[in-house]
Formats: structure tokens, C-alpha cells, sequence
């Protein structure tokens, strides 16, 4: 599924920014918010996806 993928990816980002903020940088807790609110709309393109499978069959 290209959606995982997704997921892995901004996962990754925010990974390094909860580093970075965890060492001061705020301006990485910002961009950590704003990734977090990606994966919160990726996570509910993956439901709706599984969800459009599952009822097709």
C-alpha cells in the first residue's frame, strides 16, 4: 500500500524533529506538530481504504 509508505516517511520526519526538539529546538516542535497532523490524515486515508476493500467483497 503507497499509504504505509507514506506513513514510514513522515514517521522518519518526525523522528528527527522530536530529536531535535528534545535538545531545544522549537522550531522543530513546530514542524513536529504539523507533521503529526500528516500522519493523524494519512492514518485515516489507510482506514478508509481497508475499510472500501473489505466492503467490496
Amino acid at each position: 500500500m503507497e499509504q504505509i509508505a507514506k506513513l514510514k516517511d513522515l514517521l522518519t520526519a518526525a523522528e528527527a524533529d522530536a530529536d531535535k526538539f528534545s535538545k531545544g529546538n522549537n522550531a522543530a516542535g513546530t514542524r513536529l506538530r504539523g507533521t503529526m497532523q500528516q500522519i493523524k490524515v494519512a492514518a485515516q486515508e489507510v482506514r478508509a481504504a481497508v475499510t472500501e476493500a473489505k466492503n467490496k467483497k
